[in-house]
């Protein structure tokens, strides 16, 4: 009797496209769902940011500076991960300026466990260093924090704080 194993399941990770823009904007709604707290899911918001998440989608899908790549699932897209590279000022502490983003990596309850946020991870990592970025920077849920100190982040030497206007 043969069993699969669903981690060793073969599975490409792509480059998004317009098709996929529902997709990505579902799994971008779950990430703030998993997240929780009034921070990510404010008791006074409303439906309008997806609005604005599908015209940003549709935009950074052509651009140069974004990277938004996918794993398909059965019924759907089974993960997604975007990567953002914006120029700062270089400083000693960044040669070039170039500071990469992973703006998150989520992944369907259900397809949990089998390598894809890893994955995702790996092309991205790959990307900024073919642009030859200075620095990633990330904020990792409790869940995702070990897979992305498996990949060699650390602490951020800078405290962050933030002001909502």
């Amino acid at each position: 009797m043969s069993m699969t194993n669903p981690v060793s399941r073969t599975y490409e990770v792509r480059r998004a496209t317009e098709d996929d823009v529902a997709e990505l904007m579902r799994l971008r709604a779950m990430l703030f769902v998993n997240l929780g707290g009034e921070y990510f899911n404010p008791s006074d918001g409303d439906d309008e940011w997806l609005v604005a998440l599908e015209r940003v989608l549709k935009e950074k899908l052509e651009d140069d500076d974004a990277h938004i790549l996918v794993v398909d699932g059965e019924d759907g897209l089974a993960a997604c991960g975007i990567g953002t590279i914006e120029q700062w000022f270089p400083g000693p502490h960044s040669r070039n300026g170039r500071v990469g983003h992973v703006v998150g990596v989520v992944t369907v309850p259900e397809y949990r466990r089998r390598g894809y946020s890893r994955a995702i991870m790996g092309r991205l990592l790959d990307w900024f260093r073919e642009r030859d970025v200075a620095r990633v920077d990330l904020f990792a849920s409790h869940d995702g924090s070990p897979l992305y100190r498996d990949l060699g982040f650390t602490d951020h030497p800078d405290p962050a704080l933030y002001w909502r206007p």
